[in-house]
């Protein structure tokens, strides 16, 4: 079956197993936490599902275990009108995030990737891209994968944004198929080889990336809103103020909002608005995807 959607999503889907605590454990220490909470998360299935929350029609492209989380994340996507019969369960166990958040909202995480890793090109040739406009991508799939998916949507004329989480040094010949490339400053340090400190070193940074192929770097920088930088001009779209909870899948919505807003026509300046609308609201709820926004909270926020 060919998915009739806007936006394809080739990515991640994870189990998030997350337990608050007083503090993280010393080495060799057991201490007590509360209820065990079991949260869909995946940077791949966030992002599908902060575009579908914003009305946008997605579809996503992964593995899942043969285990009981998998049916369970791919119940999730459905129940939030993202496409999953490109969405294959895997031999593996289904990609888990294990995740400690002390008393202060900071977060502790060991990502075991599973069936993620074991995401293949021939994946990505078992789907059309011919109806779909943009492509999301992240790196919690192997990387290979990621390239192909990169180079097939290229040749499809569809737009190509990529988030490159988590960080890790990636080849000229990707970053020449990417229209959109969507970093974190620590991310964008990475990827430059420079350091990336405050807007004007970010900047600098990001045009280094123009260098190599990229059309366009926003580069997010959380209360400091984010960066876009193309190749006619520079601007800095400051963030909305929130009061944060927990920061997990804020990246992601900020992502699915750009990505939509992008969709519906929307310059890019008021597309990182939007995303930053996005972000800032995920940010106000615990968890990966039971904090992603709908449009109408969104577009109320941009009223304000």
């Amino acid at each position: 079956m060919d998915p009739m959607a806007d936006i394809l999503v080739i990515g991640s889907l994870n189990a998030d197993l997350v337990v608050r605590a007083p503090r993280f454990p010393a080495p060799g220490e057991t201490i007590s936490g509360e209820d065990l909470a079991i949260i869909p998360g995946g940077k791949g299935a966030n992002q599908a599902v902060a575009a579908a929350r914003q009305g946008a029609s997605v579809a996503m492209v992964g593995r899942v275990g043969n285990d009981s989380f998998g049916p369970a994340l791919i119940q999730n996507l459905q129940k939030n009108n993202v496409d999953s019969s490109h969405v294959k369960a895997d031999p593996a166990a289904t990609g888990t995030a294990i995740i400690v958040v002390d008393s202060s909202g900071q977060n502790s995480i060991v990502l075991s990737p599973g069936a993620n890793g074991k995401v293949v090109p021939a994946d990505v040739e078992a789907v059309s891209f011919r109806d779909a406009d943009m492509l999301l991508l992240q790196l919690e799939i192997p990387l290979e994968t990621v390239i192909h998916a990169a180079r097939v949507a290229r040749q499809n004329g569809l737009r190509v944004i990529l988030n490159p989480a988590p960080a890790r040094p990636l080849p000229d010949s990707l970053l020449a198929d990417v229209d959109i490339l969507v970093p974190n400053e620590s991310e964008l340090q990475l990827l430059s080889g420079q350091p990336v400190t405050d807007i004007a070193s970010a900047e600098s940074a990001a045009w280094t990336l123009l260098a190599k192929g990229v059309q366009t770097v926003i580069v997010t920088m959380g209360a400091n809103g984010a960066l876009l930088v193309t190749g006619e001009k520079v601007s800095h779209v400051p963030s909305f103020k929130v009061d944060v909870v927990d920061t997990t899948a804020a990246g992601d919505a900020f992502i699915g909002g750009l990505a939509t807003a992008l969709l519906r026509g929307k310059s890019f300046e008021e597309g990182v608005r939007y995303g930053n609308a996005s972000g800032a609201l995920a940010a106000t709820k615990f968890g990966a995807q039971p904090s992603l926004p709908t449009q109408d909270q969104v577009e109320e926020l941009l009223r304000r």
